[in-house]
């Protein structure tokens, strides 16, 4: 008799819905507030804040929809046992086309296809709707039906170019991998990370957006000034073209050791002045001062270890495998049952990451602060918060558990205590 592992992964999923709809009629009513923070008030323009909270609104009452639908078909899915007969029936689809269904990576790559057809499908009504008609009513949307569906295209390209060679190793060294399958699988993603991390920026990213190199001028100037000074061994400064499909605003950092580069939105450029630019690049290169990223990094490669380990116990398992309803134990099943089984884990860990990300936050914007940016600073957070429209109320637990940035009332009084401390 099989132990009831499924029944105890669905009451878990439908237990951690109820949770997390609670919170999000937490934040919902904090959303519907009709007053600013006090905080805010003098701040933030009446205007904005009216536009900020309906935006909010239209976006929470959207993920409520989004969010039973995906829990109901979560279940139907694992209950119904659709994963199983989905197994068999991709099995069947490779005989068909005269492939043999015997070899696993075969079966597996037809199974795999299979799910991104069906993801793609039901995600696409979803997807259109936030896009063009939330992000288009309140004026963030700047692409076309043509450009939305050509990088639909374009990503599911990649996913079949990338994918199979990427699926085909995992289930070897699976099959191969013996007493040391969770090191072997470590180091493969982890040799994979770094390939990607590197190729991504250079191919992949290109496909999608036009990087251009930042014009001379006045803010290249301050920016480069401030990397000397921090002895960050900034390569090349980018513009990315992110006005093609979104008005809102961005900047990032990529590329190892000695070859790093900075990229900014032009939707940033023309939100803010050049002063408050270079406060957001010099929070961004607090991160990397302060080894943010790379202990980011170790702990995402730790945990990625400690994942494999526990997918070995899973793999081994054919009680966990027949709780589901299969009868073999495939590699890639495996995987998808080990995902299941560990929820509850995966939500006490994306919480603490998500503690340990606004400290971050946090640190990073006093060393801007120390940097003699705390004006400008905290201008530019304020004009990216009006300009992105983003949640000016915020209820503690909705924010505590999710967000992974502080609110902004939280980065102002923390700005503002540290100044304080020091005059």
């Amino acid at each position: 008799m099989a132990l009831p592992f499924l029944e105890a992964v669905v009451g878990f999923m439908v237990l951690m819905y109820f949770f997390e709809t609670y919170l999000d009629f937490r934040q919902h009513r904090a959303l519907k507030l009709p007053n600013l923070p006090k905080p805010l008030e003098g701040i933030i323009s009446q205007e904005k804040f009216e536009k900020s909270r309906a935006y909010s609104v239209d976006k929470s009452n959207f993920h409520f929809v989004h969010e039973l639908v995906t829990i109901v078909m979560d279940c139907t899915v694992l209950v119904y046992r659709v994963l199983p007969w989905f197994w068999k029936k991709s099995g069947d689809f490779a005989v068909l086309v005269g492939l043999n269904a015997d070899n696993e990576i075969i079966h597996s790559l037809a199974f795999l296809g299979g799910v991104m057809i069906w993801s793609q499908i039901t995600d696409l009504p979803f997807s259109l709707y936030s896009t063009f008609v939330i992000e288009a009513r309140h004026g963030f949307n700047k692409q076309t039906i043509r450009l939305f569906f050509r990088d639909m295209f374009k990503s599911i390209c990649l996913s079949l170019l990338i994918g199979p060679p990427i699926i085909s190793a995992i289930i070897v060294i699976v099959q191969k991998g013996g007493p040391y399958l969770a090191i072997y699988l470590w180091g493969f993603t982890f040799v994979l990370s770094i390939v990607m991390m590197t190729l991504y920026p250079i191919l992949i990213a290109p496909l999608f957006n036009k990087f251009t190199t930042l014009p001379e001028g006045e803010l290249r100037q301050k920016i480069e000034t401030l990397a000397s000074s921090l002895k960050f061994p900034l390569k090349k400064l980018f513009v990315i073209d992110g006005s093609t499909r979104s008005s809102h605003s961005n900047a990032f950092m990529y590329g190892f050791f000695n070859n790093k580069r900075i990229v900014l939105y032009d939707t940033l450029i023309q939100q803010c002045n050049e002063d408050e630019v270079v406060a957001v690049i010099a929070h961004e290169l607090g991160h990397w001062k302060l080894n943010h990223t790379m202990n980011s990094f170790i702990t995402i490669q730790i945990i990625t270890l400690l994942q494999f380990g526990g997918y070995t116990l899973v793999r081994n398992s054919s009680d966990l495998f027949r709780s589901f309803g299969f009868d073999s134990q495939p590699v890639i099943i495996g995987f998808i049952i080990f995902q299941h089984t560990v929820i509850p884990l995966q939500h006490l860990l994306s919480f603490c990451l998500n503690l340990v990300s606004r400290a971050f936050e946090f640190q990073a914007d006093d060393f801007a602060r120390k940097l003699g940016y705390h004006t400008t600073l905290k201008a530019a957070l304020v004009k990216l918060q009006e300009e992105n429209l983003s949640s000016m109320n915020t209820d503690p637990w909705y924010s505590a558990y999710h967000y992974s940035h502080p609110p902004l009332v939280e980065r102002l009084d923390a700005l503002g205590d540290a100044e304080k401390k020091e005059t």
